[in-house]
């Protein structure tokens, strides 16, 4: 997903010079693509995001389309207040970038790992938000954020989770939601980011269930997600998000009055990753395997049907 998003950022920058690249001195490697083929693009802000995305809004305002790259730990966790002044209130085509989504950089702790950032931005106008599943979602996210102009937080998780679509074309263009399954199953399983995967993986342990991807969280579509539901026995959330705020609370307000099935969500409980390890410990630590999640997910839908 990280070599999709060099390669989509190289595109836009080659075929339009006012888009710009500034990192917060993350990337490395990442960006060499960048800085070959667009090296007066590329600006390296060093570990000083609030001021980062202060010069993000000067160059939008001056007619550039800023990409603002860091961890989402600190993009968009340690710049809210310059995200919702500086960029937002000015309506500014700036996209801001937030890698390593969720646990992903779990032997860092808990000031590296980001399962507050959809939550913290929903709450803040004017701001589009995606959480793309694949290379292909997050290119059609990165395409469909430049067209808009608009202020947009560009999420991205676990980036060698491999695809959950054949195609950049099978993705689509819409950006809206992405069907996985095909049938009419009675349980709907809706994913974001890395819990596509998830939901994948526990919809063959279970059965019955259409896998929808859902990487536009902000603003979301929720005509197409009622037509959905209509006639579930049952509808989950998938997300590597805290519970509160995220994919599952989204679904939950839009579905409030509409929707009588059985309704759970699946993400991170209310509370801070106190033990370290690797990604595959600390997903396990918090009970978001295949098999812990597909146990909880058999016991609400026990009897839906």
């Amino acid at each position: 997903m990280r070599a999709a998003f060099s390669d989509a950022l190289v595109a836009l920058a080659q075929r339009d010079p006012k888009v710009l690249l500034l990192t917060g001195d993350h990337g490395y490697a990442l960006f060499d693509p960048f800085i070959r083929a667009c090296p007066d693009q590329y600006l390296n802000c060093g570990i000083a995001e609030q001021n980062m995305v202060g010069v993000a809004a000067g160059l939008a305002r001056a007619g550039y389309r800023p990409f603002v790259y860091g961890l989402s730990a600190f993009v968009p966790i340690r710049v809210l207040e310059q995200i919702k002044i500086d960029i937002c209130y000015e309506n500014l085509p700036v996209t801001l970038v937030g890698d390593g989504a969720g646990l992903v950089y779990a032997q860092l702790g808990t000031s590296h790992q980001s399962t507050e950032d959809i939550a913290a931005l929903r709450a803040v106008p004017g701001i589009s938000i995606y959480s793309p599943a694949d290379r292909f979602e997050l290119t059609a996210c990165m395409n469909r954020a430049y067209e808009e102009r608009l202020p947009a937080y560009l999420r991205m998780g676990k980036a060698d989770l491999g695809d959950v679509h054949p195609s950049l074309a099978d993705a689509g263009s819409a950006v809206e939601l992405f069907r996985v399954g095909t049938q009419r199953a009675p349980y709907l399983f809706l994913g974001t980011g890395s819990g596509v995967k998830l939901a994948e993986q526990v919809a063959k342990i279970v059965g019955n269930a259409d896998v929808v991807s859902c990487p536009r969280l902000k603003p979301f579509p929720t005509e197409p997600l009622l037509a959905l539901a209509r006639e579930r026995a049952g509808i989950v959330t998938f997300e590597e998000h805290a519970i509160d705020g995220g994919l599952g609370s989204i679904v939950a307000e839009r579905l409030l009055g509409s929707y009588g099935g059985r309704f759970l969500r699946i993400g991170i409980d209310d509370r801070f990753s106190t033990e370290c390890g690797n990604y595959a410990f600390l997903m396990k630590w918090h009970g978001l395997t295949p098999e812990a999640v597909a146990d909880r997910v058999k016991k609400v839908l026990d009897g839906a049907t």
